[in-house]
């Protein structure tokens, strides 16, 4: 308990000189933010970054599948001479930079890529049918690859250790469960991590302190009755005509049964029965997601939704049952915590620019980064990677981004993790003195 109580005032007199002072000390010219992004924007480096982005790209490996993604990132941290542990959530990699004494601090980047065909047609596109990077996993990659690079070159500058976290199965896996259970955190006091963004220009940052990512569930409802012919409905109940029901009932609960200031999302998204024209099939199964910010608001959505299902579906005559999470494990709510967010903000505006760091507004994605922020203090950023594309969103086929980004993102990670570290060791320092 004391061991508890000694590391949570450690960390809280970090967060408090992080957020009051940030930054370098005099003498450390070297490692400002601005010199770090000028050595990620060297061309050796620039071309080493894209390299990497490309031959991931072309190579996307959906969740738990991810192991030619893994050997690239072994590989390099190889040639790099950073020590890693693996395997870690199966595919997963936990690389250690830095001295054994000191605070801890954790960066994090996802891998896995999704079952999309890319159709946009580039040098680079996915070599694999069916398979693209369309929510910019490979940029993540890539941009902490870029961080290692950057944080092993200036060791000597670490005043304690950085653990940076190649993640599996982000992507419906919840892979970052499977990373805590299995220590890739260790001993770290607060993690911070980036997702590419799409809706805004290259350099420029977006995030905000509290609630910033929706929590999600996942649902499936399979109704069944007894089939028969086409010919004669009247014979027996229809499970497809029960499903287009339960459907626009399904929609209503938002829009009729939660408060118009709170924020829900209930989403139809596959549906599955049938196969003959002239059969009424015997069952008929939806599947979809479910979003919100609020955890009671959740729970009763989840049991409203098992009421209409399975009274709606007999008053028709069917059978109607209800599966929660069976599809996919939920993620909570991303909750920014409010130190960590000032941080990384003051660390983005002295290397972007103030007016390039905005506030978010909170958005109805969801991400299992949520789930290190249950265990530790952290933020979560969004980074723009804007380009002219008007199809270029998040989870399409048409998915493109500014590789501009690879040597901002490398060279902000370590900004963060440099400057973390340091406040957290003044704050030890301050301790140890009292």
């Amino acid at each position: 308990m004391v061991r508890i109580m000694s590391m949570m005032w450690v960390t809280c007199c970090a967060a408090l000189l992080l957020v009051c002072h940030g930054g370098f000390a005099a003498g450390e010219e070297a490692a400002t933010g601005e010199s770090l992004l000028r050595e990620a924007r060297e061309p050796a480096m620039v071309d080493w970054l894209l390299g990497v982005r490309r031959t991931l790209h072309e190579h996307p490996e959906l969740k738990w599948e991810e192991e030619q993604t893994s050997a690239l990132i072994r590989r390099e941290l190889d040639r790099m001479g950073v020590a890693y542990e693996y395997p870690v959530a199966k595919h997963g990699v936990v690389a250690v930079i830095g001295s054994p004494d000191g605070p801890v601090v954790a960066l994090r980047a996802d891998m896995d890529a999704l079952p999309i065909q890319e159709a946009g047609e580039w040098e680079h596109k996915s070599k694999v049918p069916g398979k693209m990077h369309a929510c910019g996993h490979d940029i993540h990659v890539t941009m902490l690859l870029g961080a290692a690079k950057l944080l092993h070159e200036h060791r000597h500058l670490l005043q304690g250790t950085v653990r940076l976290l190649f993640q599996p199965a982000e992507e419906g896996g919840a892979g970052a469960g499977v990373m805590i259970e299995d220590g890739a955190l260790g001993a770290a006091q607060a993690i911070f991590g980036f997702h590419v963004d799409p809706s805004s220009p290259v350099g420029s940052v977006k995030s905000k302190p509290g609630p910033l990512l929706a929590g999600s569930s996942s649902w499936e409802v399979e109704v069944t009755a007894q089939g028969g012919h086409a010919a004669f409905p009247n014979r027996t109940a229809d499970p497809i005509l029960t499903t287009s029901s339960l459907i626009l009932s399904l929609q209503q609960l938002v829009s009729r049964e939660c408060d118009p200031l709170d924020t829900a999302v209930i989403s139809v998204t596959a549906v599955d029965g049938g196969a003959g024209l002239n059969v009424i099939p015997s069952s008929v199964t939806m599947k979809g997601t479910m979003r919100t910010f609020n955890a009671m608001t959740a729970t009763r959505l989840q049991r409203r939704m098992k009421e209409i299902v399975v009274q709606q579906s007999a008053a028709l005559g069917c059978t109607g049952a209800v599966h929660i999470n069976r599809v996919r494990p939920s993620y909570p709510p991303v909750v920014n915590d409010e130190a960590s967010y000032q941080h990384a903000r003051k660390v983005a505006a002295e290397m972007l620019g103030e007016e390039n760091v905005t506030l978010s507004i909170p958005a109805m994605y969801a991400e299992d980064f949520s789930m290190y922020l249950g265990k530790i203090p952290g933020a979560f950023l969004m980074v723009g990677v804007g380009n002219s594309s008007p199809r270029s969103d998040l989870h399409s086929p048409y998915f493109v981004a500014d590789e501009d980004i690879l040597p901002i993102g490398a060279a902000l990670h370590t900004s963060i993790a440099l400057s973390y570290l340091r406040a957290a060791a003044a704050s030890l320092d301050k301790l140890s003195t009292a």
